[in-house]
């Protein structure tokens, strides 16, 4: 998906309609998007889509509608997609990351968290739109960087894609997350701690800054350079489950 074919925006829109498609990918979609309504996608031209374009789109190579799969793909289905191709249902309250520069913010840490809906942490490792990325200290908190996901669904190994789009944070976010994809995630050097109550992300970012401002664990201590003689045992309301 070049910037050439389709912006932002409308990458989100194939994306997202791609997900109420069952064994639909997005490159897929956008592959019958782009027979159907020709280059370069707009928004105007997604808002003529239909549920028979959609249809007869995603027949087999030869042409000839694959029915075993549109048995699966329900006209619910369809027209769900329709939707999110026309716009109606594309989060478009999301927040605009603030600039930053690497020493901008001494003895910060960086932090992502797994995010369906605008500022909020309320997604699935495995399946979350995007990664809100925060640079945090004992003082102060700023969005850096929003990352689309949604590309992870084409990869080979979806957890491995998206533990990369996060390796440069120290902590990570989420709703929740499986063993296999924790342990990815931790191999790439990031700490998974699942919450499994949604909230607004700078609600639990406000409970961050102030285990930094006091006694922080072991794991966290060393990310920020406390020494090992300052270092405490941290309250087990925060440490991330074993079992993940």
């Amino acid at each position: 998906m070049t910037e050439s074919i389709i912006t932002r925006e409308i990458a989100l829109r194939i994306g997202l309609a791609a997900r109420a498609l069952p064994d639909v990918s997005p490159k897929h979609l956008l592959e019958v998007l782009l027979e159907k309504l020709g280059s370069p996608l707009t928004a105007e031209k997604l808002s003529h889509v239909t549920v028979t374009q959609l249809k007869s789109g995603l027949g087999s190579p030869d042409g000839e509608e694959d029915t075993e799969h549109l048995d699966v793909v329900a006209i619910p289905n369809y027209k769900e997609a329709v939707r999110i191709l026309w716009g109606e249902t594309v989060d478009t309250d999301l927040p605009e990351p603030s600039p930053y520069t690497d020493g901008d913010m001494p003895g910060s840490i960086r932090v992502a968290i797994a995010s369906n809906t605008a500022e909020r942490m309320d997604g699935h490792f495995g399946s979350c739109l995007r990664f809100l990325v925060y640079q945090i200290s004992k003082d102060e908190l700023r969005l850096i960087d929003i990352r689309s996901a949604l590309e992870a669904d084409d990869a080979e190994d979806r957890n491995a894609f998206r533990a990369e789009l996060i390796q440069d944070c120290q902590v990570l976010y989420v709703v929740s997350i499986g063993g296999p994809a924790a342990a990815k995630v931790i191999r790439a050097g990031v700490y998974p701690m699942k919450l499994a109550e949604e909230s607004e992300a700078r609600e639990v970012l406000a409970k961050l800054q102030t285990i930094l401002s006091g006694s922080p664990p072991p794991w966290l201590a060393k990310v920020i350079g406390v020494s090992a003689r300052e270092r405490v045992r941290f309250d087990s309301e925060y440490v991330a489950e074993e079992e993940m």
